[in-house]
């Protein structure tokens, strides 16, 4: 290609700042001057539900909703064996925009976007992220893998002692952050790209465990979690340095995929259908992911994280609900998650019909949207409803990070376009390299 091409190329950037949330990110802005440059673009969107980060990233890269592309939750049932997986990459339906983009002949470079591994080759460059199983499977081409790994690249880091250790939990964040870092230097500068996306995802990981420091001025923690913060948002200015060196036309897109606020209390979903009867286990279970444990009594089961399941014959090997019972079943079954309270409070915001929501059957049943505070959980061991596990920050579908700067992207976007959901950013990357059905797709010409 040459030099005058790369020089005038139109070039979007994508920022991906996992789990942030637009009230907050405006409560630090005035210590963190690099967050400080996106504020005056930014405002709040919705998360795709359930809130959780592989639903919305899939989203971003598909620019569709979960009834489309088919990830509704962190983990898969196999209805034959009752084995749970974790959801992966090869279980989107759907083209990705990268994809649509590549048919274009356009080039995108990726780096650390969730449930894009195992990597599959597209035209340009990239770095899977959670819940990659290596970073080897997360990778393409591979011959990015020697200088990632020479780099002390990881896709994430340990975070299994953050609920006890704080320090070594902030000190692995500080490593992943270093090895975005060198990411960033080796698929940036030869500008032979013209979508680049980046997402740091540090910020999630410390919310689920130190929230409360975060917010509050006067925790313990505090200045710890600030200095991290202030790491974090040096980095935000080394991208943001780079993409304002780059030539006109160029665009900017920062999301969070959903936002998040303290926890109070987790509650867990099966042991309200194991007490009210809708889940008889034929044996105790394992552990808490043993859904091998379900018995043919069983009508309705929990997965993550407010994923409600029919247990229907003809889908599930000992499934027994008949087609005739369904509409009654999910009748009981709204009742009586809207009826579940804590501390004398509703637990629901809302309860919706999965089925009617997603637009497809192929759908869970019931999905719930908890009140904030209040974190829900699908596990088969657990002796209680309620209950705190080590974490102290919970996901939100709403107040999600959204912040766009398209005053230089040229003909292809309309005054008029933004975002209201994280599908809808997606739907932006589109739009902006001129594919047009991404406008009446995602209903972005207000």
């Amino acid at each position: 290609m040459t030099a005058a091409r790369l020089s005038t190329r139109p070039r979007l950037l994508v920022l991906g700042l996992d789990g942030l949330p637009f009230s907050l990110a405006r409560s630090l802005a005035p210590r963190l001057p690099n967050l400080a440059r996106l504020m005056p673009h930014a405002h709040a969107i919705e998360a795709e539900l359930p809130e959780l980060s592989p639903v919305n990233w899939t989203s971003f890269f598909t620019a569709r909703g979960p009834g489309d592309h088919g990830v509704h939750g962190f983990t898969i049932l196999d209805p034959a064996t009752y084995t749970l997986r974790i959801a992966n990459f090869g279980d989107v339906r759907v083209p990705t925009i990268f994809d649509r983009l590549g048919a274009a002949g356009l080039v995108s470079r990726v780096v650390n976007l969730p449930n894009m591994a195992p990597a599959k080759p597209l035209r340009g460059m990239l770095i899977g992220g959670f819940v990659a199983e290596s970073l080897t499977r997360a990778v393409y081409p591979p011959f990015l893998l020697g200088p990632l790994n020479a780099a002390g690249y990881r896709v994430e880091g340990d975070t299994t002692r953050g609920a006890n250790e704080p320090e070594y939990l902030l000190d692995q964040l500080r490593a992943s952050l270093a090895g975005r870092r060198a990411a960033l230097n080796l698929l940036w500068p030869d500008l032979a790209w013209d979508l680049f996306v980046f997402v740091l995802t540090e910020t999630d990981r410390l919310f689920h465990f130190l929230y409360p420091a975060v917010e509050d001025e006067n925790h313990a923690l505090h200045d710890a979690c600030m200095a991290l913060f202030t790491e974090w948002d040096a980095l935000l200015g080394e991208i943001l340095d780079r993409y304002d060196a780059l030539p006109e036309p160029k665009g900017l897109v920062a999301l969070a995929d959903h936002g998040f606020c303290a926890l109070k209390t987790e509650a867990d979903l099966n042991r309200v259908l194991a007490g009210a009867g809708f889940l008889r286990l034929a044996r105790p279970p394992r552990d808490e992911w043993d859904a091998g444990c379900i018995g043919p009594l069983t009508r309705a089961f929990a997965m993550d994280p407010g994923r409600i399941v029919l247990h229907r014959t003809g889908v599930f090997a000992r499934g027994c609900v008949r087609p005739a019972d369904e509409a009654a079943l999910l009748a009981d079954l709204r009742a009586l998650l809207l009826e579940l309270r804590y501390e004398g409070a509703p637990v629901m915001e809302r309860v919706l019909n999965g089925r009617e929501f997603y637009g497809t059957d192929a759908a869970p049943d019931l999905i719930c949207v908890p009140r904030h505070g209040i974190d829900l959980k699908a596990r088969f061991d657990r002796t209680a409803i309620f209950g705190h596990f080590g974490r102290f920050g919970m996901h939100t579908p709403d107040n999600a990070f959204f912040a766009a700067d398209m005053t230089a992207a040229g003909t292809n976007m309309p005054k008029t376009a933004d975002a209201a959901r994280v599908r809808d950013v997606g739907g932006l990357v589109l739009l902006y390299f001129g594919l047009d059905d991404a406008q009446r797709r995602a209903g972005l010409i207000l």
